[in-house]
């Protein structure tokens, strides 16, 4: 799904705000920061001209974007792929009303992406599990996700159960129930789509299947 012209236009605009405000404290440079500054609000207008409500989007984009740091590269989330017996492991997102995903989340600071999808997994499913192989590393703007407005990757990996003991982990708070699902179940699923499609989905089926295909990339 393509992304649309104005979502690109903003986001490119904000990722050469948020480089030159972080350039532009590095060399102690304060006009230049106020230029990046009024570049990053005119990204955070775009895209909340967009909704529903544009004075309460454009305060909460404001925030997202004041939270960030740093030359600009793209967010990494990672996903877990656990299987067992034909089955795959889903949670309910909480923050997505409940609507069902792969466990996983942004990666960590200080942690290899196979370390931080062996504790997401952990701690959204409370299985214990090893990463053993990169399914793939997809764009998200390329998959049909929805609008998001930052640029993100999406690494999933294929992890296997160390053991079927489940612990709930205690600082859990962002997904509910956790089932195993058959691939027959999932086009009937409420998905998190902003997390992982139906499509996706069917697709780590198939190197359930087939170990040996590759990892896929954008």
């Amino acid at each position: 799904m393509p992304i649309p012209n104005w979502l690109d236009w903003a986001q490119r605009l904000q990722a050469v705000a948020q480089s030159g405000i972080y350039y532009a404290e590095t060399f102690h440079q304060p006009f230049d920061r106020e230029r990046y500054q009024e570049i990053s609000d005119i990204a955070a207008e775009i895209i909340a001209a967009a909704q529903t409500d544009s004075v309460a989007a454009l305060e909460q984009i404001q925030a997202l974007y004041a939270a960030q740091a740093g030359h600009t590269t793209p967010k990494t989330d990672v996903r877990g792929v656990v299987f067992k017996d034909d089955r795959i492991l889903l949670v309910q997102e909480k923050l997505d009303h409940l609507h069902w995903t792969l466990p996983g989340g942004w990666a960590d600071v200080n942690e290899s992406a196979s370390e931080s999808v062996v504790r997401e997994v952990w701690e959204e499913s409370g299985y214990r599990v090893r990463a053993v192989k990169l399914l793939a590393l997809l764009d998200r703007n390329k998959h049909p996700h929805p609008l998001f407005v930052f640029h993100a990757y999406k690494a999933f990996f294929r992890c296997e159960l160390i053991s079927d003991e489940q612990t709930i982990h205690p600082e859990n708070t962002e997904s509910g129930e956790t089932r195993w699902f058959s691939e027959s179940e999932i086009d009937g699923l409420d998905l998190s789509t902003a997390r992982v499609t139906a499509g996706q989905i069917h697709r780590w089926f198939e190197h359930r299947r087939s170990p040996d295909l590759p990892t896929e990339f954008d």
